[in-house]
């Protein structure tokens, strides 16, 4: 430990950043087990994917950008942050529908917005941690708060990583193709970790409003893409599902945040 303490800020932020990536690779690896999946599966996973993504927007993300300081009264940040998160996705879709582009990657447009918005909440997540470092050296106890902020968010994308490799799975793309597109969801949290460590002064002040956005965009895709989709196969197992998942990462985030 005295030696991680012995490092620069960003050198810290960069090995906490590959530890995070790690787990949602590990976590999407998963996929690799899965053979053809039936109907209920799909519709269990896609709940579960729901539940997840719900309560990461509110513990991972709204919670901690009230905590931060704003310029503005921090109701004000989270609520106008959230709803442009949100309507950024509602006129995506609306653009993504009516446009001829072709998701020959990522499949189809489901899975794209689903991808694009868990992306998304992992920039300021990992912004969140290289300011953390950045900021340790001028608080008494604080790098062991970034580095146990670091493992909690790690420890969160396990789960997080099944929950885009799973719904690309059951949507016909190759376990393969699954993973390469889940792990990359988790990989740009190194860049996010270490511009948050490098520029933590501007950084710092962005971060509220990156995240309520970012809550306000995942929780967009989960009510019109995912949700709908679960239930309109089984309305059981879609809310087991969706109940489960949202428990297991309330769960990780209160235990761990």
């Amino acid at each position: 430990m005295q030696w991680f303490a012995s490092l620069e800020a960003w050198q810290q932020a960069l090995l906490a950043s590959l530890m995070m990536y790690a787990m949602t690779a590990l976590g999407a690896s998963f996929v690799f087990f899965s053979k053809k999946l039936n109907g209920t599966f799909i519709t269990l996973l896609t709940g579960v994917a729901a539940g997840i993504m719900i309560a990461a927007s509110f513990f991972s993300l709204l919670l901690p950008a009230i905590e931060q300081e704003s310029s503005l009264p921090p109701y004000l940040t989270v609520t106008i942050g959230f709803a442009l998160g949100g309507a950024f996705i509602v006129l995506s879709d609306l653009a993504l529908s009516r446009s001829k582009f072709e998701f020959k990657g990522v499949g189809d447009k489901k899975n794209a917005l689903l991808f694009f918005a868990v992306t998304l909440h992992n920039i300021p997540e990992g912004m969140s941690v290289g300011v953390a470092f950045a900021l340790a050296p001028f608080s008494e106890g604080a790098a062991l708060s970034a580095f146990l902020l670091a493992v909690g968010i790690a420890v969160q994308n396990f789960p997080e990583g099944m929950c885009v490799a799973f719904p690309l799975r059951a949507k016909g793309m190759s376990p393969l193709k699954s993973f390469l597109f889940s792990q990359g969801s988790g990989a740009v949290e190194i860049p996010a970790c270490i511009l948050g460590a490098v520029a933590a002064s501007f950084i710092a002040g962005l971060l509220p409003w990156a995240l309520a956005f970012s809550a306000g965009a995942m929780i967009a895709v989960v009510c019109s893409e995912l949700i709908p989709e679960c239930f309109a196969g089984n309305k059981a197992v879609a809310s087991a599902g969706i109940l489960a998942g949202f428990c297991l990462m309330m769960i990780l985030d209160v235990a761990l945040g």
